[in-house]
């Protein structure tokens, strides 16, 4: 996982799943190579939820999208807990973007069809028109809506870990101030806690022990051997951790009422070629309908990460 980001995928525009029912990967048009027109189900079953097509939403589509059944959606491989493979060395994915966007493929009544591609070289390829939509984590910022739109389903940025139990009582970052708290080097993880030790010196209170470690996995080693009182990485990797470490019984999330997506939060989107506005259109839409009627919301609790999600789907969120 690329901790170096607080929210998302932060690479420059110009250098730029429960398994559901559906496995959708490979490297042709359609995610398996085959070019002809798909044909979705009536029904799909995501995250434990059954997904119905919307007739209205689906006339909604492009002209082409209908006619081939398929969007054919970009995204960069493993980055947890958003698109993983189900197994290490196979094709077959999962992840919070994979489950969306077959939620979102069934409610408009087409294929979702996900395809490997590199993180940097995702937005030319939508620009040249090789996929319509990438989901995969990527933050919404100007930049990048300059040569795509967004349509936004999570807000999120760093946030705090500790062990089962919270036992040092840790509410918020001014908790920390005093402590030893373990953080990826180089990361914006590790800037927001060196900021933040003006606010614990203006406070009167002592700095935050800022232990750094090659690898986020090697902080969680120290936050399970109590050398340190807490870990920082982003909200995201910190709900999957907090989920799947020892059946969810080692750490958990702490969720500071006053940064629900964490801290120095960024709008992650589906990012959408200009080209086709019915598209973003359709998706905005089709979201909209999956948040209301509490589907998001499943797929978003399934990967531990609930606190992340939107209760809106806005388009182009982010304003600078």
């Amino acid at each position: 996982m690329k901790y170096a980001y607080a929210s998302g995928r932060a690479v420059t525009a110009a250098a730029l799943t429960t398994t559901v029912l559906l496995s959708l990967a490979g490297c042709g048009e359609n995610g398996d190579g085959d070019n002809t027109a798909a044909k979705a189900p009536a029904t799909l079953e995501v995250a434990g939820v059954t997904v119905k097509k919307d007739a209205k939403l689906h006339e909604s589509l492009p002209d082409a999208v209908k006619k081939s059944g398929t969007v054919r959606v970009a995204t960069d491989v493993p980055y947890a807990p958003f698109e993983m493979f189900v197994t290490e060395g196979e094709k077959e994915l999962t992840g919070l973007d994979y489950d969306l966007g077959q939620a979102l493929g069934a409610r408009l009544g087409v294929k979702f069809a996900f395809t490997a591609q590199k993180f940097d070289g995702i937005v030319p390829a939508i620009q040249a028109g090789k996929f319509d939509v990438a989901m995969s984590a990527m933050t919404d910022n100007k930049e990048r809506q300059a040569v795509v739109d967004f349509v936004d389903y999570s807000v999120s940025g760093s946030g705090i870990m500790v062990v089962k139990g919270n036992p040092e009582k840790i509410t918020t970052l001014d908790d920390l101030c005093g402590k030893k708290v373990g953080v990826q080097a180089a990361t914006n993880q590790f800037d927001l806690l060196k900021t933040h030790q003006k606010k614990c010196a203006k406070a009167g209170g002592d700095e935050i022990g800022i232990q750094t470690f090659p690898k986020d996995s090697d902080a969680q080693l120290a936050l399970r051997a109590n050398k340190v009182a807490a870990q920082v990485l982003t909200k995201p990797a910190a709900g999957w951790t907090a989920k799947t470490a020892d059946e969810g019984q080692a750490f958990e999330v702490v969720d500071d009422p006053a940064a629900t997506g964490g801290y120095n939060a960024s709008p992650n989107g589906i990012a959408i070629s200009k080209k086709l506005p019915e598209l973003t259109d359709a998706i905005q839409k089709a979201l909209q309908s999956l948040i209301d009627d509490g589907t998001a919301t499943k797929i978003f609790e399934k990967y531990g990460v609930a606190s992340i999600a939107v209760k809106e789907a806005t388009r182009n969120a982010a304003v600078d």
